[in-house]
């Protein structure tokens, strides 16, 4: 590098010194069985459903208040909730609601059940790629439940000690892509599942609000992107726009969300 790059370089706060680079640079390699899974699985569900995305802002404030009357009496070394269960608990919440997207398409197109249970899975990043454990039952669980159910089902995900039956029966699924960095994505569905939600960083930045009877103003407000991709088979935009703004309700007003009424499983064979 020449004195007037590595001059440019500091100044621009970027380190001079080469960066390690990946093993896999240059090489040529079978996929993995399970990689070869999910490619098989990403295709079969774009090949099946009629995907669509809905996308949603949220204003995080009152959650990131909850969040840190949870962590404040953290003990030293013990692990911090993060954003995750809260956002999983009040999606679980508002599928009961919304039974449309909390539902499954058979095999043959003909029939759809929609559940009277809620089983979340739960996308984990792991170096063997993507796994999606399930959370059984998971609108029965308090908020520390929740956290301590993702935490030990994605530990146990990365280290390949998931037992079978944690590996099915999901009927909606949550993906936390904002734990990368990412603003939102658009999901690919989690078959015979009929909708996937995402979860985007929580960033602050600027927006306007209004006040009764006040100017709007400008304040500075933790802000983050829901995204729920569906089978638009089943599923429509206004439906998809109903769960996302019960969701967003529950998470911004969360002393006020609506209250869920569940029915009995359900299971319609189309005409």
């Amino acid at each position: 590098m020449r004195r007037t790059d590595r001059n440019a370089a500091t100044y621009l706060g970027m380190s001079t010194m080469p960066h390690p680079q990946s093993p896999l640079r240059g090489t040529t390699c079978k996929m993995s069985p399970l990689r070869r899974i999910i490619a098989e699985r990403m295709t079969q569900s774009l090949r099946v459903s009629a995907h669509l995305t809905t996308v949603v802002e949220v204003d995080m404030t009152e959650l990131r208040k909850r969040r840190a009357i949870v962590n404040a009496p953290t003990r030293a070394g013990a692990k911090r909730v993060g954003y995750l269960p809260f956002v999983a608990q009040a999606a679980v919440g508002a599928l009961i609601d919304n039974p449309v997207v909390n539902a499954s398409i058979a095999d043959d197109a003909r029939t759809v059940t929609y559940h009277d249970f809620e089983h979340l899975a739960v996308a984990v990043d792991t170096p063997r790629g993507l796994i999606v454990p399930v959370i059984h039952d998971a609108s029965g669980l308090s908020l520390t439940e929740m956290a301590d159910a993702i935490a030990s089902l994605a530990a146990r995900a990365r280290d390949n000690t998931l037992r079978p039956k944690e590996l099915r029966g999901g009927t909606f699924t949550i993906t936390n892509t904002g734990s990368r960095g990412a603003l939102f994505d658009t999901p690919i569905i989690n078959q015979p599942q009929v909708a996937i939600l995402g979860f985007g960083a929580v960033v602050d930045r600027p927006v306007v609000i209004g006040d009764p009877g006040g100017e709007p103003r400008i304040v500075v407000a933790p802000m983050a992107y829901l995204s729920m991709s569906y089978d638009h088979r089943l599923v429509d935009g206004a439906d998809a726009a109903r769960y996302l703004t019960d969701l967003r309700n529950r998470i911004e007003s969360p002393d006020t969300g609506a209250t869920a009424s569940r029915t009995d499983a359900v299971t319609v064979r189309i005409e």
